[in-house]
């Protein structure tokens, strides 16, 4: 699994999600895009991730989609429509985050992942950028977290508030 970030941009937001959709099948990957403002760190992805793979092998999953599960896990929500409203891309230059993971645990390598996402960053003309994924206090109020919360723990300790939301996604279900 790998969470890696992007910018360029996206002219047509469906067509790019198909493409994304036929791409990922053809790697026989899931491949999850997301906006990156809303994104607070690699870890706030690699947590939504393993909730989402957890939540298949308990069957406690939402949806019939890994890479939909990840989404709901990434924003904190139950509700698809919420979830998109609050992570999903645009029209226009965007900042882009990219989880890809290989759901059929073959043991892709970070090599072949790597390699897939070199490919995809190709495909739709995206640059490779990983600061895009570095959290700021605009990212914790983009994502919804208040001021109140925020002030309750200290700047290094931002990314768990992220995290925290991550997990009562289990809670809510």
């Amino acid at each position: 699994m790998i969470v890696v970030g992007a910018s360029g941009m996206i002219s047509d937001v469906d067509g790019f999600l198909r493409k994304l959709l036929e791409f990922a099948t053809e790697e026989q990957l899931v491949i999850q895009a997301l906006n990156a403002e809303v994104i607070y760190g690699k870890e706030h992805l690699l947590s939504a991730a393993e909730h989402a793979l957890r939540s298949f092998t308990q069957g406690t999953n939402a949806t019939n989609s890994l890479a939909l599960e990840i989404l709901l896990y990434a924003a904190g929500e139950r509700q698809i429509t919420k979830a998109i409203k609050k992570m999903g891309i645009g029209a226009g230059q965007q900042k882009l985050a990219f989880i890809l993971l290989d759901p059929t645990k073959q043991r892709k390598t970070r090599k072949v992942l790597d390699s897939s996402f070199e490919k995809l960053l190709c495909m739709f003309h995206l640059t490779p950028d990983d600061t895009v994924l570095e959290g700021t206090v605009d990212t914790l109020k983009r994502f919804g977290i208040t001021d109140q919360e925020r002030q309750t723990v200290p700047q290094d300790k931002y990314g768990d508030l992220i995290l925290e939301r991550v997990a009562m996604v289990d809670v809510y279900k």
